[in-house]
């Protein structure tokens, strides 16, 4: 060993201690927050509800998420991500075992002076190692372990919302449809009704303006119809970009809106934290800068490097390794940083603030979980109570928009009272169709604030 060895060894007992003594720098506060004991629109706590794709009970809705599972784009990449950060962990783990190569050299030379030639052929075998005394190699491989983690949860999260989006495109594909169907519905009513207002008007029972504000009332209903395709067939192409089948075209959805009305379980808040994919991700993250903060400390102390080598050199490649000029060495160094512009110093200082911004960046993902279950929970109320009141708006609103008719045709009232009864009773039928859609919406959006696990054994098969 090097004189320069020797002079440090007494430094070590005290570096020793120094740079063991730097353990986890998360505020405390994070693990042991105030959390609420229950939802504030909701006093049952029963445990979440998995597999809720069932609920729906409709194999098309299967077949799409298999799908999206084997050809989505985005989904493949997080796949990928997830393998990358998994191939991180054997590099990182590589750097706590020592590095052995094996090197052979060969060359001819020739030597100007005397004009002959000389063969040089060599073999080494080396063997490095940086011994971990401060566990600096450690916290980098726990750095790796942490990103992970943090990966596989994001992974998990992404999984839930690739089905989300799945899920909600395929509901809004079959609104569209319906509001398609109703549109449709109109058109034919207002054909009806001209036909019957210009018969009236060709025997004198009617007045012109009557049968203007008729067409122009079929051609606001012809208008809608073209418009509502459009977005039917734009919805149609997003679904199929999620699935993987964009552009064939050819997706069929033949379906109806289910009614979501009844309860489901929401568990406590406190259950969320170890639920959710994505607070587990944000907390191993967290972990993660946690252990980078302390590698940045330990870089500031020595490295213990020690490196061998065992070998032989011969002119004569078959002479190599004879055994008789056979050469090893053995070596060990230190190296410490002794100046440096304060660089490892702002290094360190940098990774502890951002330490500290990823703790306001968990609470952030924290409170946000939570408002968005309570936010869920509070619309599936108000929705549920909008369904019942449109339901008998839209009964009265039918009723009057054929009593409006027939008083029309007695001459007891004027064509815009049926004009106007008339878009009563399509705008109650058109939103009730929309609550049911939103209904469901904020349904699988709760399901998946919960973090519910959506899957089945075979669908968990297609996600891996």
């Amino acid at each position: 060993m090097t004189c320069r060895f020797r002079s440090l060894l007494p430094l070590f007992p005290s570096l020793f201690l120094l740079a063991c003594s730097s353990t986890s720098q998360i505020d405390e506060k994070l693990k042991d927050l105030p959390l609420p004991q229950n939802w504030h629109d909701s006093n049952q706590a029963l445990a979440v509800e998995h597999n809720w794709l069932s609920q729906l009970d409709n194999p098309q809705v299967y077949q799409l998420v298999k799908k999206a599972f084997a050809a989505n784009h985005q989904f493949a990449m997080q796949a990928y991500a997830l393998e990358i950060s998994e191939q991180q962990l054997l590099v990182s783990g590589s750097q706590l075992w020592p590095e052995l190569d094996l090197a052979f050299r060969s060359g001819r030379n020739k030597d100007n002076q005397t004009d002959r030639y000389a063969n040089s052929n060599s073999v080494n075998l080396n063997l490095r190692y940086e011994a971990d005394i401060w566990g600096k190699l450690s916290d980098a491989d726990r750095i790796s372990n942490y990103n992970y983690l943090a990966q596989k949860s994001s992974f998990e999260q992404y999984k839930q919302q690739l089905v989300v989006n799945v899920l909600t495109t395929w509901f809004s594909v079959i609104e569209a449809e319906k509001l398609l169907t109703l549109y449709r519905s109109r058109v034919k009513n207002s054909k009806q009704n001209l036909v019957i207002i210009e018969s009236g008007y060709r025997s004198g029972l009617t007045a012109a303006l009557d049968v203007y504000l008729t067409r122009n009332d079929l051609n606001n209903e012809l208008t809608r119809v073209s418009e509502q395709e459009t977005v039917k067939t734009k919805l149609i192409r997003q679904l199929e970009r999620l699935i993987g089948e964009y552009p064939k075209g050819e997706l069929l959805v033949n379906a109806n809106l289910p009614l979501l009305t009844h309860d489901i379980p929401v568990g406590l808040p406190s259950e969320l934290i170890s639920r959710k994919p994505a607070l587990k991700a944000s907390w191993y993250q967290l972990l993660s800068q946690d252990a980078g903060l302390a590698y940045a400390h330990k870089q500031r102390f020595p490295s213990i490097i020690l490196s061998g080598s065992i070998g032989d050199a011969n002119a004569d490649v078959g002479d190599l390794l004879s055994g008789s000029s056979l050469a090893w060495s053995l070596l060990g160094s230190v190296s410490a940083p002794i100046f440096n512009a304060g660089r490892l110093k702002a290094n360190e200082e940098k990774t502890r603030l951002a330490l500290k911004q990823g703790e306001q960046l968990y609470l952030d993902t924290l409170y946000s979980a939570f408002s968005e279950v309570e936010n869920a929970i509070t619309t599936e109320k108000s929705l549920k109570q909008r369904y019942y009141t449109m339901l008998a708006a839209q009964e009265n609103a039918k009723i009057a928009s054929t009593v409006s008719f027939e008083q029309y045709q007695s001459g007891l009232v004027s064509y815009t009272t049926v004009l106007e009864a008339q878009k009563r009773s399509f705008e109650a039928q058109t939103t009730l169709i929309k609550i049911k859609n939103q209904l469901i919406a904020n349904r699988i959006n709760l399901h998946f604030s919960l973090g519910g696990d959506f899957t089945t054994p075979s669908l968990e098969n297609e996600a891996k």
